[in-house]
């Protein structure tokens, strides 16, 4: 009994250990020390494997999430989709999946997304993600824009947030510093960040002379992402709020962020002030203002947004007073996070988990319209990676910019790359169908063929089942079409793409069988066209004539085994000797008519006139006949001899 009774004791004493563990976690995880708590949790689950509380679950999987282990948070967060399926709330599908793509699990990812969609029947969303993922496919086929590098001066902590200044480059760090004390920030057991200041290199984006910037205003705490006005007099960055040198919190306990706006002499700084949108109980940060000074852009978890951080805009009047933030819109903001906003030519890129991307943050684009933006566009790989990928610049040329990303292969937590922007892709959709002359049926088969200027074949397509063919050109280029199929005729035009990306042409073709042209005649086959005229005792060719002859002419451009021999008859009035020897003539006008289009003289077998010699009725010398009667027998015959 005594057994029994000590065994239950160390059992009861164990449970009640494992408990406390768990509490201590839990307390660590609620005041945001993800890096302690998850190595309270991790103790916790060796004698505690078996864990059903889905509040728990969330929790663990929320610590390696914030401690961007995606792997481990993958772990959780599919236990909780095994408890909850569908039923889990949007936040923790995104969540999921976002992890899923973190380890490049994108088929999961996507299946999963689309179920969820089609269970809240949102057939909108169900649109913009298909959209969204065919675009992603199609950009990952093109040739990548930027050409990044991994700066030298990276640190084993987190350096981001890069900002131009002049010649030189602002930037965020929690590398250790080597003026004194360094507070830990328990959220990830860093230092807290501060800013720096380094040259840059024009030739390769290098940094050098890096050190701190504006010790005046350095707190004890986080002190990052910084923007300057045009004539870099004022500026406006992210803090922890404070009050003196201590930390002031919200209702909720959490201390939050605030932007605080300052103006400088030279290198000094004169005067700060709190911005009015600053809360206890909400942050806001990452300020960014327009090349021209008249937006700021920043990122706030204020009540009201449409996810868990949002992208507002404010305007920045010309005495520096700055207007009530209003958000961006349901365009750029999603139920995830939208941060480190940056704006340069009318374009607004940001950082987004909520968009469909590569997995973690990426960074996208948008069009500002008025104070309207057009949907995002992803930047592709590999300014995007599975990882986050975040605080985006460039310059105002476009050419050259920096990045921020914590993917595996950098030095550090989150590093700093140089990139350098190629000029974009820009392609034209060509779009046509080839079909028959004769019955507009679909040419299955059929080749399309695209040349230079110089005659030179670049490409080639077939047409598919229905005769419908589609394929890209590079803009501003011109190029001769042809679409061609054996024992059809060819036909060609000319295109002219312009500089408008993604613009549509749309190029039908008719291709005719030899038989389209052909009539049988007393056993002979004969190309068939309307009857061709002279004048009076003339034999050079009319205008009508030439457009009859252009039809023999196609025939043989476009069926280059046919040859013909020319016939030319007259009817029986005059005398016999004239009249041969007019027909003669205009057979022999008639080829070099045909010659004069580029048809080689092998092409043709013979041509010759046979006068009056084989009238085709009764109208023959002294026979009275009707006009009709002897137009039967004026006629230029163009008999195939060879096909």
């Amino acid at each position: 009994m005594r057994t029994i009774y000590t065994l239950g004791l160390l059992l009861f004493t164990s449970v009640l250990f494992a408990q406390s563990k768990l509490k201590a976690a839990e307390k660590l995880f609620d005041e945001m020390s993800y890096v302690e708590a998850s190595k309270l949790y991790e103790s916790y689950l060796e004698t505690n494997p078996s864990i059903t509380s889905a509040e728990t679950i969330s929790n663990i999987a929320d610590t390696y999430y914030y401690l961007n282990d995606m792997r481990k948070a993958l772990t959780w967060y599919q236990k909780l989709y095994d408890m909850q399926g569908l039923s889990l709330s949007d936040k923790y599908i995104l969540r999921y999946t976002q992890t899923l793509r973190s380890v490049r699990d994108y088929d999961k990812a996507n299946q999963i997304a689309k179920d969820f969609l089609k269970q809240k029947g949102d057939n909108t969303q169900i649109t913009h993600f298909a959209n969204n993922q065919k675009y992603i496919d199609s950009i990952s086929k093109r040739t990548p824009l930027y050409d990044l590098r991994n700066l030298e001066n990276n640190s084993a902590n987190s350096d981001f947030g890069a900002t131009f200044y002049g010649n030189q480059l602002v930037f965020s760090s929690s590398k250790e510093s080597v003026e004194g004390d360094t507070k830990i920030y328990t959220w990830n057991q860093q230092p807290f960040l501060s800013m720096y200041v380094a040259d840059r290199s024009v030739s390769d984006g290098a940094l050098t002379n890096e050190q701190l910037f504006l010790k005046e205003i350095n707190s004890s705490y986080h002190d990052a992402t910084i923007t300057f006005s045009p004539d870099l007099k004022t500026f406006y960055y992210t803090t922890n709020t404070l009050k003196g040198n201590r930390l002031k919190n919200g209702k909720k306990r959490t201390n939050n962020f605030q932007i605080i706006k300052g103006w400088l002499e030279g290198d000094k700084v004169v005067k700060t002030e709190k911005m009015f949108f600053n809360s206890l109980d909400y942050s806001v940060g990452h300020p960014n203002l327009s090349p021209d000074g008249k937006w700021l852009f920043f990122v706030s978890d204020m009540p009201g947004g449409y996810g868990e951080t949002d992208i507002y805009m404010a305007e920045v009047f010309s005495d520096g007073k700055i207007n009530t933030p209003i958000n961006v819109g349901p365009e750029i903001n999603t139920i995830g996070r939208e941060m480190f906003p940056f704006y340069n030519d009318g374009v607004l890129y940001f950082s987004s988990d909520g968009h469909y991307g590569f997995g973690g943050l990426d960074i996208l684009e948008s069009k500002q319209h008025g104070k309207k933006f057009s949907e995002p566009k992803n930047l592709g790989e590999p300014a995007n990676s599975n990882k986050d990928d975040f605080a985006f610049i460039i310059d105002k040329e476009l050419k050259y910019g920096y990045l921020s990303s914590n993917r595996e292969t950098g030095k550090g937590d989150d590093d700093i790359y140089h990139f350098i922007k190629k000029k974009p892709e820009c392609n034209q959709i060509v779009q046509g169908r080839v079909v028959t002359t004769k019955d507009k049926i679909g040419l299955s088969g059929a080749t399309i063929k695209v040349f230079d200027p110089f005659g030179d074949l670049k490409n080639e397509f077939p047409t598919k089942a229905d005769g419908t063919f589609e394929f890209q050109l590079p803009c501003n280029h011109t190029y001769k079409i042809s679409a061609s199929k054996p024992d059809y005729s060819t036909q060609e035009k000319e295109l002219i793409t312009l500089d408008k990306d993604g613009a549509i042409h749309k190029l039908d073709f008719e291709l005719s069988k030899l038989e389209d042209f052909v009539v049988k005649d007393n056993g002979n086959e004969k190309i068939d066209i309307n009857p061709i005229f002279f004048n009076y005792d003339k034999w050079d060719i009319t205008p009508q004539a030439a457009t009859e002859l252009d039809k023999v002419v196609y025939v043989l451009q476009n069926f280059p085994k046919v040859r013909i021999r020319i016939e030319s008859h007259t009817d029986s009035r005059g005398k016999d000797l004239y009249n041969l020897k007019l027909s003669d003539n205009r057979a022999k006008s008639t080829q070099t008519y045909i010659l004069s289009k580029g048809i080689s003289p092998e092409r043709i077998e013979s041509a010759v006139g046979f006068g009056e010699s084989r009238l085709r009725n009764q109208c023959s010398n002294g026979v009275k006949c009707s006009e009709d009667e002897h137009f039967i027998n004026r006629r230029s015959d163009f008999i195939i001899v060879e096909k």
